[in-house]
């Protein structure tokens, strides 16, 4: 699923690692979701959003 995680990452200063500190998943998790590797569940899909403090759809595009 296409996602902006990489640019939110930047913007906000974050590495994988602090990401997946902060919505309880490790480092790999968050390459995998950010690289399109894997798909987040929607439980992911939201702590990631809240974190940036953006909606879900405004990470993830389903459509892509």
């Amino acid at each position: 699923m296409k996602n902006r995680i990489r640019v939110l990452r930047a913007e906000y200063r974050l590495s994988q690692a602090e990401l997946g500190e902060k919505v309880g998943v490790s480092r790999q998790a968050i390459n995998a979701v950010e690289t399109e590797k894997h798909d987040p569940s929607l439980a992911l899909a939201f702590k990631i959003a809240d974190v940036f403090d953006v909606k879900v759809e405004d990470v993830f595009d389903p459509k892509g």
